[in-house]
Formats: C-alpha cells, structure tokens, sequence
C-alpha cells in the first residue's frame, strides 16, 4: 500500500522558517514527479511546488517563489519543502503528492495526509 507521510509542520512566527519533509513508502518514487499543495481554511487546495523525478526540474507557485525551495531524496524515498520568510497567509495544511508521470508539474495520483503549518504575525 502506498503511502505518503508528512512531518514538519508546526506553529512559526512570521519571518520565521520551516523544513517540510514526505517519506514514501508502498512504492519506488524515485522516477515519479513529487510536490506540495496547501489547503487554507474556507480555500480551495492550491498548488505550491513540483519537482521532476531527477530533480533536474523544479515548478513554483508565483506566491511562493524565491521563498521555498523543493527538494527531494530518491535514495530515501523522501521529498523536501525548505519555508523561509514564511508569512501569515502561507497559514494551512500542506499536502505532499506524487504522480505517476515523471516530469508533470502537477502531482496529483497519490495524496498524504497533510501537515498543518501556522505562521502567526
């Protein structure tokens, strides 16, 4: 069974940063495209990041761009969200994903069970 999970949420204060990691386990991600969506409260999941499955190609969202960086671990099954200058409106759940296509910018065939990230001014 596949599963995707995430760790590194947490409450930070504005400016502050945060290192999001998603271990896989079930199956062999490393040729598979990986990223991060965010869910806030009364909004619709929005894209965040993408990372082809080499990591030679990273996608970002305009809001998030210069700011978070993707990252990923084929050796460990495990993808990264670095968060820096974080601010109050990055506040929501954050959801690591995985597509069985290697290179889309949109991920979206496999869902953990998210993470939530508080950013207080």
């Amino acid at each position: 069974q596949v599963q995707l999970v995430e760790s590194g949420g947490g409450l930070v204060q504005a400016g502050g940063s945060l290192r999001l990691s998603c271990a896989a386990s079930g199956r062999d991600f490393r040729f598979n495209a990986m990223g991060w969506f965010r869910q806030a409260p009364g909004k619709e999941r929005e894209f965040v990041a993408a990372i082809s499955w080499g990591g030679g190609s990273t996608y970002y969202a305009d809001s998030v761009k210069g700011r978070f960086t993707i990252s990923r671990d084929n050796a460990k099954n495990t993808q990264y969200l670095q968060m820096n200058s974080l601010r109050p409106e990055d506040t929501a759940v954050y959801y690591c994903a995985a597509d069985r296509d290697p290179n889309t910018r949109l991920p979206d065939d496999y869902w953990g069970q998210g993470t939530q990230v508080t950013v207080s001014s």
